[in-house]
This record gives C-alpha cells, structure tokens and sequence, in this order.
C-alpha cells in the first residue's frame, strides 16, 4: 500500500512535466539572482545565499530525480531514442558528479619559493580550528575541533559549538566577521611606544612593530626596543638619540643620498632612518621614530590584495566568558591565538588549513616571460618543480600544462611579485571528474546524435520543412518598416585665424608612397606587441578625428607631417567633439557648433588642462554617466593625439642586450644606455631622415631618405630580429588597417538585407522574373559579402597569431559572423531567413564599432593561450549565431501575425509555419552548440584551474541561457504553452539571456572572464526601447494570432 502511494507520487508529482517546467524556471532564476549578488555583495555571499543553500541543491537533486523519471515515462531506452536518452543520462551524470565533487573532493594552494620543497598545502576552504588543553588528575589531554565556516560580513553569519572536556562544558559562538582588515598600530597618545620595522620578502612590503621592552622574533632574528640583550639588535633611544647594536655584520644603504657603510657587530651606532640595513642576511627598512599607539583591527580597501578577515568569538566555560578576535581567511594559515578561560586553554586560529600530501613537490626555478619591452605585461609563466615520491622526476607546470600524480593535480595559479616563488592550485577530486567528464562525453555524443540516430524532433523538422516549400505557391506577405537615417553635416571650426595651418599642413605633406615606406616601419607598443608604424598611424586618425584620412592626407601623411613639424598640429582643429555635450565647448572656448577642435585649445595660458576638474570626477566614478563619458572619451583623443605629437608612442630603436628585448622612442634615447656608434646613430639617424625628406621634397630625389629609413630597418634587424614580425605579415596588418573591413561591410550588410526585403515585398505583388533575379542577384551579394567578413576573420587571426575571439570586440565579429553563417544555412530553406539575418549581422557590427569597444590588435592573456579558445570559445561564442537567428525569425513571424486577415490566411499560415520550423531548428542548433561551448569551458578551467565549475558569472549565465532554451524548445509538452505565437514570442524574449551572458557580464558582473570585457558602460537608451518594442508586438499580434491561429495549433 505505502509502496504504491510513493509510487504514485512519484510518477504524478516527481516526474511530471509540471515540475520540470517549475525547476527550469527556479534553477535559472535562482543562479541569475546570485551572478548580481556575488557582483553586488561577495562571492562568499552569493554560495551562502544561493549556490551553496540546501535549497538550492535540492532543486538539482529533484532534477536527477526527474530526468530519470522521463527517461521511463516516454520509453527512452530504446534504438530509436539514443540520443534522446544520453542526454537524459549525461546531465543526470554531471549532476552526481558536482554532487561527488561537493562532498568528496577538495582543492587548495601551494605557495612554493625557489630552492624549497614542501609536501603540504592550504585548503580552499575556511576553518576554526580549536586546540583545547587541560588537566585532568596530574595529565594533560588535548581536544581538538576543526569546524568549516563560510562566512560573509553581508549575511546573518551564526554559529556554536557546545562540546565537553573531561565532563568540563565550554561553548564557543559566534560574535562579529569583518572582511578585509589587518591588525595594524592605531595612534594614541597614551598607548605604548612602539618602532616599525619594514621588511620587503617575496617581492611584497610587510610592517612589524616592535614594542618597548618587548623581544619580537621576526624570521629567526631577535629584536628589542630600550630592552638591550645579548643575541638581539638592539634599538635603543637616549636622551633622543636613536642608536642600533647588532650581534651580527651587516651593512646600510641610505635611500636619500645612496651613501653606504658597514654593520659592526657589537658597536652601537647611529640608527639610519630610511635606510636599508641587510644583517644577517635579513634586510629591512626603518622608516621613522618611535611611535605611541594601540594595536587594533583596521578595515583596508577592498582593492588591497592579500586581504584577512576578522572572526570574533566568544569562548565560555561554566560562569567565565572571554572574547577573542581571529585573523585569517583563505590561503592564510595563522599561528594560534592562546586564551585561557577557568581551567582550559584554548589555541584558536581561523582560515584554510594545512594538508598533507603523499610526496613533496620541490620548485627548482620559476620563470616569468614577458611581452617585449614591457615590465608588467605576462606572456607566460611556468614552474620548473621535482616531483620527490619514490622515483623522482622533473616536471614543467605552466598555464593549460597540469602536474597529474597520486589523484592530485598541479595547475599554474600565480606567483610571488618577484618572480622568485609560485603558487600552484592544488586539486582532488578523481572521481568526480570521472563522472562528470563522463557526463561531458555522453553529452557531446548524444547531441551529434541527435542530427543523425533515430526519430529526433530535428530530423522531424527537417522533413516537415520541406512538405511546406511544396505547399507554398506565393511567397510571404511582409510588412516592412524601413528606418530612415540622416546625418546632419556639421562643418569644421570657423574661427579667424592669422595663420592658415591647414594650407601649412598640405604644403609640407609627404608623398604617398614615402609615408607608406615610414608606415611599414616596426614599433613597439606599451603592451610589448610588435607592429607597423601604420597600425598606430591608423588608430590615431580614426580615434582621434572618427575619419580615415585628414584634408586628403592618408594616417601615414598624418603622422609623418606630426613628427616633421608637431608645432603645426597644436593648431590644427582634429580633436572630434561628439555633438550634444555643449559642456565641452564652453570650457575649452569654442563655439556650439563646432565638431572638430585643436589641442591648443584644451590648454589655457599657464598650460593647465582645461577639463582636468571634470574628469576627475568622471574617472572616480565607478560606472560614469553619459556626460561624463564623453568627458573620458575626449581625454583619450588629447592625449593619443599628444602622445604622437611628443613622439614617445614611436618606440622603434631596439636597446642593444635588453633582455626583455625593450625598445624606445627618441624623446626617450637620453634616458637609456646607448653605447658608442650606436649612440652615435640613434641619436641622429632620425634628424637626418626628416631633414632628407625636406631637400627631397624640393629636389624631388628621395634615394638619401629612402636609404636612412632602409638603415633604420637594418638597425632593427640586427638588434632585434628575433621578435619581429614577417614581411608579410607586416604587409597583410597594413592592407588590414587600409581597408578596415569590419567597419564598411555593416552598411553593405545593412543595404542588401534592406533591398533584399523589399524586392521580396514586390515580388508577392508582382510575379515578373526580374524579380526573380534580383533576389538571386543579392543573393550573390550576400554570399560576397560573407567571403569578405571571412576573409577579415583569417587576416586578424595571422596578424595576431591567435584565433580572432579573444576579446569583445574579436567576438562581436566573431559572433556576426557565425550569424551570417547560420543565416546562409537556413537561408537554403527561406530567402526571408537570409534578409533577416543580413540585417541583424549588420546590427551586431555596428555595435561592435560603438566607443565602449576597442578594435585594436592586442596580445594575448596567458590563460587564453591554448588549443582551448579555438575550440570552447569558437564553439560557444558561435552559437549565439543561431540565436540572433531565432530572434529574428520568431519577430518577423509576430509582424506575420499581426498582419494577417481573412483574405491572406492560408499564405500567412504556411509561411509562420515555414518560419517556425526553421527556427526551431536554428534554436536546436544554437543550443547544442550553446551547451557543448559550455562544457568544453568547464574542461578546459578544469585543465587551467583544477575546477570544471566555479559559479563564475560567465559561465554560470551561459548555463542560464541552456536552461532558458531548453524550456522554450520543451514549452510544446505544456497544454498551455504550446503555440506559435507563445513559442515565437518566447524566442525573441529568450535572446535576453545571451545578450545578458555576452554583454551583460563582460561589461556589468565581475568574474574569471575579465579578459574578454570592454569599458564598464551605462545601459543603452536601446535596451529600453527594445522592451517596449516586444512588449507592443507581442501585444497586438496576440488579437489577430487568437483570431485566426489559435485552433489550428
């Protein structure tokens, strides 16, 4: 009886559809409400209140339990359903997997300095750990408790622990948690006296204080103050004099004047404030006199690294409490803070704890590469360790290299400032990831499954598409809203002037082909990438003035007229001013209208810089608004434009031996040690150079030019040979700037999806061939049009040397192009799908060329330097192709409806229900490649961070967006959700996750993926204005779908 109510219970409730639509509208709502709690509070925050929650993991265990029940109630196992049926079983494997995960595995770190081994490391996790003491009849006995804690000073943290010791009660109970604080010296007037030592070990500053009367013991090295013993060095004040008596040699550097002397042991001598003394082989700084104060917890900025927290607690036996304050946190392993309370001791410490591994990893060398010239910028890093177990062996761990021995897995995390120690990640979790990656296989098998095994919906669809195209006999009737755009034409600033530096500027321009030759000259950036002169030259038109050329002078005249004669270029009016922000203006005292303004003008008299007030207000502000933005935008323009005029952006003489391969611009030759010739040629090869280009402009001869700028190239070869790029790749980056690709084809995509609409309009009115060719005509054209953007694509990627989605704006073109792909795909099956989606590749163009997105070349991230970003995120970011697809087809499927009456009935249902299929199918597409992307992320942070899964916002959200396009493509098994119009609409609606996963966390959220965000950006006046679209349309084309569709669905 019992058993057939729970079995009853089970098939109505626990396997129903019902709760599969409930958990799939929970699940994706509950982690989207953590991604902003972890962006608005903490991490810890959003795993106490959400991913951690036994609610939360409730909902995955009802999901197992769920999926499980459908593979039963619709016959799965069988041949005709595999596909079907591993995806059921793939994501209930991963769900056990990260339960397994949860619960059994564990991670860490594994700080390392060089010539050390160590066979232990610090847990990921937090932990009070408690060592109680006491004696019971003459015996001492030890208790100890080690008790996991998540805490977050956002949340209503609580917690005790009631225990006994020998039949003595004691509890222990939650106080107080600050995050980022440090026990530091508050000053007070009547505390005690106290001296600040600073030492600087591994790279990193750290402050001790030694206190009057005291011994401290500072890395085995005895120090006292006005306590002199023997052994120690003694810091003694008399009669205000400081002296220092060291029991060891030593010597002194004083910062101020670089004078230098000698330690002697046992002498006292005058204490050097601000001077580096090294005794004993331990150096540190004494910064000031003595200080009066009171040791106390300091909240720090959060952007401080190496921040502790503070755990207070409060510790009672019988009738006797006492409080005590605990710093750590995690990847800290605090000494224990002793307090006694009636007969016990209790030795307390709070943060990740030591554990034990079965062999010891010795670091023999770590070495820090980096991007040439650059002093922070990090191409690469690596340990070289020895793993010491039973037989020994060297191993090289790097980013996407992991150490796998003994179930334990060694990633590349970070390491010590200077470059002398590293920090691995330390991972074991053998079983979980079986299953998980298990779980992965059984997933990607099954999705490719799905195109080919058995009865799938897709191969439905696919038949039932075609049966349509046989019933159609006249083509969709199309509604077409048509946007005008009118630019309004501004003209250049119109001031009197005495000099005309425009007619200057063209009478002294360069030939073509001579600024050519100058553009195809090496330099190297900040961000130690190597490229042509034309690259920066091209930037900074287009930045600077948002055109290609000036007056008819290519970037490279431009640039060339700047070094020849910058005077001019003060006066000359390039700076754009964007309209509306008559702000700017007013301040550099130019008149409303004007749309381009020298950089004199943001100068005043006495060479302050006029608009200095309002950006600092502007960069002080975490998310500025619009009118501050425009304030940066145009500070960038200044100062790219000054950074030309004053010549140190053109770094392009090679230092002789550097071995970071640093080069430097001219203004910056005094300032590096050139020896001999070639001091003797760097200082004057370029005043020669532009001294031959005049006579050569007069004498129309430019061999002596042509030949200074061939010996210049030569001194770059033989200094630096070994990082410069090809000829032709030289030759393919400045054919990349000339024609800018990306930026022309959104209007050619925009005209041939506006013209391929309408000749489809006339078309339904008008049966004549030439219509008919003229579709096949932009049909052409489209499919050229893809060749190029393609074309662009492989450019970018050679040029680079990396696969061209590594940042946003690479993915933005990366994505239009994935759109455009699927478009042609689907296009085969309706020339309205093709329309639609040359005009939306055309839109997510020209968003990429908006101001908050950089098109430069950039190098690229460690992390992202692996076989890894060609596939997960060439995979990943390609599926939202289809899905701006879908987007699109169920919008125009709305209009479809919107517009239909009696007359048109039958035409407009067979061709919303052409439409509707081929969004499914482009949906299906999407999501399959939508969910593999997503995995194949988890492997490879699996490969580079020792986890699969970290609730990273990114990841985490596209996981959302899965769940949201599930649900959409399952809405046909519920009664009340299935239709087209609920179906189509929710296609347009859905699109938000992925513009959320895209834009939202790259440019909102914070998170791992911060390597592929651009500026922090205000919400466009668009995004509202799309909700009111939707809304409307899904609003009036419910009456007519109500109408005329309702009993047919």
């Amino acid at each position: 009886m019992l058993f057939n109510s729970m079995k009853n219970f089970y098939w109505k409730y626990l396997a129903s559809n019902r709760l599969t639509a409930l958990l799939f509208i929970i699940f994706p709502t509950s982690m989207a409400l953590g991604t902003f709690i972890e962006s608005w509070y903490s991490t810890d925050t959003a795993k106490i209140w959400i991913y951690n929650a036994w609610w939360f993991e409730l909902i995955m265990f009802l999901f197992v339990i769920n999926f499980a029940g459908n593979i039963f109630k619709y016959k799965l196992i069988r041949q005709d359903k595999l596909a079907i049926l591993g995806l059921h079983l793939s994501f209930i494997l991963i769900l056990v997997g990260a339960f397994v995960t949860r619960y059994i595995g564990y991670e860490g770190v594994m700080p390392i300095r060089e010539g050390d081994s160590t066979s232990k490391f610090l847990s990921d996790k937090t932990y009070l750990t408690v060592l109680v003491d006491g004696e019971i009849e003459g015996k001492v006995f030890r208790k100890k408790i080690k008790k996991e804690l998540l805490l977050s000073e956002h949340v209503q943290n609580d917690f005790e622990i009631e225990q006994n010791f020998k039949d003595i009660k004691f509890n222990i109970s939650y106080m107080n948690f600050m995050e980022n604080v440090t026990e530091d010296l508050v000053l007070d007037p009547d505390g005690d006296k106290y001296i600040k030592i600073v030492e600087a070990i591994d790279g990193t500053r750290h402050n001790h204080y030694i206190k009057e009367g005291e011994v401290s013991n500072i890395h085995n090295v005895l120090f006292t103050l006005n306590n002199p013993i023997k052994g120690a060095i003694n810091i003694e004040v008399i009669d205000g004099e400081y002296f220092l008596t060291s029991p060891f040699k030593g010597s002194f550097l004083r910062m101020a004047d670089q004078y230098s002397d000698n330690v002697v042991p046992e002498k006292k001598e005058n204490l050097q404030f601000r001077s580096l003394y090294t005794i004993s082989n331990y150096q540190f700084v004494i910064p000031e006199p003595v200080l009066r104060g009171k040791f106390d917890v300091v909240k720090l900025d959060q952007e401080q690294k190496n921040l502790q927290d503070l755990l207070k607690v409060r510790v009672g036996v019988a009738d006797e409490f006492k409080e005590v304050n605990l710093l750590g946190g995690k990847g800290f392993s605090e000494s224990k803070k002793k307090i006694s309370v009636g007969p016990l001791d209790f030795y307390m410490s709070y943060g990740s704890v030591e554990m034990d591994l079965p062999f010891e990893i010795k670091l023999n060398d770590f070495i820090a590469e980096k991007y040439p010239g650059t002093e922070n910028s990090y191409s690469s890093f690596e340990s070289k360790v020895t793993v010491m177990d039973n037989d020994n062996f060297d191993y090289r761990i790097y980013m996407n290299h992991v150490l796998d021995h003994k179930g334990y897995r060694f990633f590349q995390s970070s390491f010590d400032p200077d470059e002398k120690g590293t920090i691995l990640s330390v991972n074991h979790d053998k079983w979980g990831t079986i299953l998980t990656y298990s779980g992965y296989m059984t997933l990607y098998a099954s999705m490719i499954g799905i195109f080919f095994l058995g009865k799938t919906r897709f191969k439905l669809l696919s038949k039932k598409i075609e049966k349509i195209k046989h019933q159609k006999s006249l083509l969709t009737l199309l509604f077409l809203l048509v946007s005008h755009f009118s630019f309004a034409q501004n003209r250049f600033l119109q001031v009197d002037k005495v000099i005309d530096y425009d007619s200057i500027i063209i009478a002294d321009a360069f030939p073509i082909r001579q600024a050519e030759k100058f553009g195809s000259l090496i330099i190297q950036d900040l961000g130690g990438r190597m490229k042509p002169a034309n690259t920066f030259s091209s930037e900074l038109v287009r930045k600077v003035s948002k055109k290609d050329e000036y007056k008819g002078l290519n970037s490279d005249q431009v640039l060339l007229s700047i070094l020849n004669g910058p005077a001019v270029w003060f006066n000359t009016p390039i700076i754009y001013l964007k309209r509306g922000n008559d702000s700017i203006r007013k301040l550099i005292g130019v008149p409303k209208k004007t749309k381009y303004a020298p950089l004199v003008s943001f100068f005043d008299k006495e060479g302050n810089y006029k608009i200095s007030t309002q950006l600092e207000k502007a960069y002080r502000a975490g998310i500025p608004n619009q009118f501050q933005k425009d304030f940066i935008e145009v500070d960038k323009r200044v100062n790219l434009l000054y950074s030309a005029l004053e010549g140190k952006i053109l770094r392009i003489f090679p230092v002789p031996g550097n071995q970071n391969n640093k080069w430097v611009s001219y203004p910056e030759i005094q300032d590096t040690n050139f020896k001999g010739s070639d001091s003797l040629y760097v200082n004057n090869v370029l005043p020669l150079y532009f001294q031959s280009l005049r006579s050569a402009k007069k004498s129309g001869d430019y061999t002596n030019a042509d030949n200074l700028l061939e010996s210049l190239k030569g001194y770059q070869k033989r200094y630096g040979e070994m990082i410069l790029p090809s000829d032709s790749k030289i030759k393919s980056e400045i054919l990349y700037n000339k024609y800018d690709v990306f930026k022309k084809i959104f209007s050619w995509y925009l005209y041939t999806g506006l013209l391929l609409f309408l000749i489809l309009i006339v078309q339904i009115f008008n049966q004549k061939k030439v219509f008919g060719y003229l579709i096949n005509f932009f049909k052409v054209v489209v499919y050229l049009l893809f060749a190029l953007h393609t074309a662009g694509l492989i450019f970018r990627a050679y040029i680079s040397g990396h696969a061209p989605w590594s940042d946003a704006y690479e993915s933005m073109i990366y994505v239009s192009w994935a759109t455009m792909l699927f478009g042609i795909l689907f296009g085969r099956k309706s020339n309205l799908t093709l329309a639609a989606t040359t005009f939306v590749v055309s839109m997510i163009l020209m968003i990429a060329h908006w101001n908050w997105m950089d098109p430069s070349i950039a190098n690229l991230q460690p992390v992202l330097d692996s076989y890894w970003l060609m596939i997960h995120v060439a995979v990943i970011v390609g599926s939202y192709g289809p899905f701006a697809l879908s987007m699109i087809i169920g919008i125009v499927v709305l209009f479809l409806m919107l517009l239909t009456n009696r007359t048109n009935k039958k035409i407009m249902h067979l061709n919303i229900n052409e439409l509707s299929i081929v969004n499914e199918l482009s949906m299906t597409v999407g999501l399959i490649m939508l969910t593999i992307g997503n995995f194949l992320g988890g492997m490879w942070a699996n490969e580079s961070w020792g986890r699969y899964w970290g609730w990273d916002p990114k990841e985490t959200w596209a996981l959302i967006s899965i769940m949201v396009y599930a649900f959409v493509i399952h809405m046909r098994f519920i009664p009340s959700l299935r239709g087209k119009w609920i179906f189509n609409l929710a296609s347009v609606v859905s699109f938000a996750s992925i513009l959320m996963t895209y834009f939202g966390v790259n440019f909102y959220l914070v998170g791992l993926h911060s390597y592929a965000s651009g500026d922090k950006i205000i919400t466009p006046n668009f995004v509202y204005y799309s909700i009111a679209f939707v809304v409307l349309l899904a609003t009036i084309s419910y009456y007519p779908y109500k109408k005329y569709y309702l009993k047919l669905n």
